[in-house]
């Protein structure tokens, strides 16, 4: 099974930076659209960064725009999730996802509907 897993996660103060990492297994991230999802307690997942071969530059909700930036490494396999300036509402387990087929665009977003594979998640907290 393609599944991705992540590392990297933790504890964090208000204001400081993390990386997350996703790694794969068996497959070749670069063919694939990579989407980093976190969920909180009595929330639903949703995404925090996507982006695809079509569209590289990525999508980011407004809650995380200009703080989180994805990142490919083609040659060590792997994506990462950088996290600058967290909040406390950064807290969650976050999840990377892939999906061979998912295009991206405008329109679409950046929604858990479109990745297939999924990996177990990594906690973050950020709290003083």
């Amino acid at each position: 099974q393609m599944q991705p897993v992540e590392s990297g996660g933790g504890l964090a103060q208000p204001g400081e930076s993390l990386t997350l990492t996703c790694e794969a297994s068996g497959f070749t991230l670069e063919n694939f659209a990579i989407g980093w999802f976190r969920q909180a307690p009595g929330k639903e997942r949703e995404g925090v960064g996507c982006i695809t071969n079509k569209y590289n530059s990525g999508y980011y909700p407004d809650s995380v725009k200009g703080r989180f930036t994805i990142s490919k490494d083609n040659l060590r396999n792997v994506v990462y999730l950088r996290m600058s300036s967290l909040k406390p509402e950064d807290t969650g387990r976050y999840y990377c996802a892939t999906d061979p087929n998912f295009l991206g665009g405008p329109d679409y977003g950046c929604s858990p509907v479109y990745f297939s594979w999924w990996g177990q998640g990594i906690q973050v907290t950020v709290s003083t």
